[in-house]
């Protein structure tokens, strides 16, 4: 995979994760609602450096979708937790695709992010796994 594509990929991942997380805040119950927020924006910026990346690489940010299909229904608080980790284990594993790809300092911020997320997909689920981002080795524990 190209860098470029990596790029391209995580900043879907990441138009998708910001509108999760728009899900997510609508059905979290109140203890959880600033938790929702902080990773909202933390994915906003995310999602901002990274459409000027793509274009700093020669590319054409991809476009975020009108909408996304959830991978389950969220009716409530609890489906809104299982919502947020599923989406930070998500934009992990791109990550992870983004620091075999890269080199230097977008290696460096791929590997940041991917850290970042991992933390979020604790907090949210309450355990972690041993190879974030990584689904053919946490699949093999």
């Amino acid at each position: 995979m190209s860098t470029l594509n990596a790029v391209q990929a995580v900043l879907a991942a990441e138009h998708a994760a910001v509108y999760g997380y728009g899900v997510v805040g609508g059905r979290a119950g109140e203890d959880r609602r600033p938790e929702a927020k902080a990773a909202y924006s933390a994915h906003l910026v995310r999602r901002d450096a990274w459409e000027r990346t793509v274009r700093d690489l020669g590319g054409k940010p991809v476009a975020a979708q009108a909408a996304y299909a959830l991978p389950f229904a969220v009716p409530d608080a609890a489906a809104a937790v299982r919502l947020a980790a599923v989406l930070e284990d998500r934009v992990a594993g791109v990550y992870s695709d983004l620091v075999r790809a890269a080199e230097g300092p977008l290696r460096r911020q791929a590997a940041d992010a991917l850290s970042e997320a991992a933390v979020r997909a604790v907090r949210w689920r309450g355990t972690g796994v041993a190879f974030p981002g990584l689904a053919e080795r946490a699949a093999g524990q």
